[in-house]
Formats: C-alpha cells, sequence, structure tokens
C-alpha cells in the first residue's frame, strides 16, 4: 500500500529513532539536513549508521548536494535499513542520478525551489524515483512570496500533474507547522488530497493519526461509492443518476478506487 504519513525525525537525535518507528506513521524520515545543526552533522550521521538495521526500514533525508556533507552522505544510501533517500532542494537530473549510483534504494526528490520545480517533470521521470516531496516553506522563501493555499496552488498543482505523466505515485504535500492543531492539520491534508496528493509529511507524532485518517475515505464516501456501484450494476450500461447526479465511467472508476483502498486499509 501507498504510504500516507512521512514522520521527521531529528538525526541528531537517536534517543528518539524508536519512538518514531513506533508512532504509527507509514515512514519515517531521519533527517541530517534542517533539523542536524552543522556541528553535529558528522555525529548525526555516524549514529544513525550505528542504529541502522534490516529490520526497520527508514527514509533519511541526506544533506543537498552543494552542501560539503553531501559525498559522505552518500555512504548511507546502500546500507541496510535505508528504504530510500530524500534529497532537499533537488534540481538537477545529474544528482538524483548520483543517488541511484551510491545505492539509493527509492528516491524522493523535495521540490522547494523554482528550479526544483521547472525540472519537476523530468526528475519524476528519473531512475528509482518513487515520488516527489512539495517543501513549501522553503519554496515560498525562494520565490519571496507568502505562504498560503492560494499562492501554492499552481506549485501544487505541477507536481501532480509530473507525477502522473511520468507514472508515479501521487505526490507528498508539506509539514503543517502547527503541531497542536488537529483540526488545522486534518484540513491541509484534505485540501492536499483533494488537489491529487497522496500522503503528507509530518513534524510531530501528534500528527499522524490525523493524516492518516484524512487520506481514508469517510463513511458517507464511501457510502456514496456504495450506492454509485449498486446503481451502476442495476444499470447494466444504461446512464443512471445517483443522488441527483449522472453517473458515467470515471465516476464509477472513482467509486470502485475509494473503496478498494478502503478495504486495503480495513476500512471497509
Amino acid at each position: 500500500m501507498l504510504s500516507r504519513s512521512y514522520l521527521f525525525v531529528p538525526g541528531h537525535r537517536p534517543d528518539r529513532f524508536d519512538k518514531a518507528c513506533a508512532a504509527g506513521a507509514d515512514q519515517v524520515i531521519i533527517d541530517l539536513e534542517d533539523a542536524v545543526p552543522p556541528a553535529d552533522k558528522v555525529a548525526a550521521r555516524a549514529a544513525l549508521a550505528a542504529w541502522l538495521s534490516p529490520e526497520r526500514q527508514v527514509l533519511v533525508r541526506i544533506n543537498g548536494a552543494e552542501s560539503e556533507w553531501f559525498e559522505d552522505d552518500l555512504t548511507l544510501c546502500a546500507m541496510p535499513g535505508v528504504a530510500g533517500v530524500v534529497l532537499p532542494k533537488a534540481e538537477r537530473a545529474a544528482d538524483l542520478a548520483t543517488l541511484a549510483a551510491a545505492g539509493a534504494p527509492a528516491i524522493l526528490p523535495l521540490v522547494e525551489t523554482a528550479l526544483g520545480l521547472w525540472n519537476c517533470s523530468v526528475l519524476a521521470r528519473m531512475e528509482r524515483v518513487e515520488r516527489l516531496v512539495f517543501g513549501a516553506i522553503d519554496f515560498c522563501l525562494d520565490l519571496g512570496i507568502q505562504e498560503g493555499h492560494e499562492q501554492l496552488l499552481y506549485a501544487r498543482s505541477q507536481l501532480v500533474l509530473a507525477s502522473r505523466v511520468a507514472g508515479i505515485a501521487a505526490p507528498v504535500d508539506g509539514v503543517t507547522t502547527a503541531f497542536d492543531d488537529p483540526g488545522l492539520v486534518r484540513a491541509d491534508t484534505l485540501r492536499a488530497r483533494g488537489l491529487g496528493f497522496g500522503a503528507k509529511l509530518c513534524i510531530h507524532p501528534k500528527q499522524v493519526d490525523t493524516v492518516n485518517d484524512a487520506f481514508v475515505a469517510t463513511a458517507g464516501e464511501l457510502a456514496w461509492a456504495a450506492r454509485v456501484l449498486a446503481a451502476n450494476e442495476s444499470a447494466r450500461g444504461a446512464a443512471v443518476a445517483v443522488d441527483g447526479r449522472m453517473v458515467d465511467r470515471p465516476v464509477v472508476r472513482i467509486a470502485q478506487q475509494m473503496l478498494d483502498e478502503a478495504r486495503r486499509r480495513g476500512r471497509a
């Protein structure tokens, strides 16, 4: 099943690694980049390397390709227990090729600059790229715009489009910085889901359950999907309406996908 939630944990806090893995997120990202002060970069990498094990698969956000730590971080790519690598400020196909050559099993380019968005269709087609990730905060900083849903609608839609055309999984939306406001986390997640995103980054374990639930259809949505399929079955290919709206083949497929996903999640 595709992951819905990706939980960050600071790479210089190995005492939190196991707790993060037990928090219920579909994926855990050990963060060696933004969360780690420069003075702690080397020690964080060593601590992660010592903790890694095939029994607990995690993603690793390494430092950017332009950083002084990038080359040494590449040694983590093929280590047992590393399920994939998140590359911050992903912009160039050559950097993703470097990760693949270093043995990264999967690559998640973090698009958080204007150039990264400009090249996202190329990045999405690169070898071993699993899905694109949106870094909204850094993206706003790079473009000099205020963070807001309207301001970022174009960028988010481009990531969804590039992912679909490339045939990879739907992208991962960026963080909600308020971790004590489940209503806001849910609203942000539902908005991302409505735009075609398939997952969301989390910065705190408190956000995980809310994000997971928001990416599964509600009871009302599942009831609608069941009505659509029942009506389509009875119509035997003829035009039919459900709840006052016409049902055609795309609507039937949406309803079927909704129910299939709920069953995979044990929700239907």
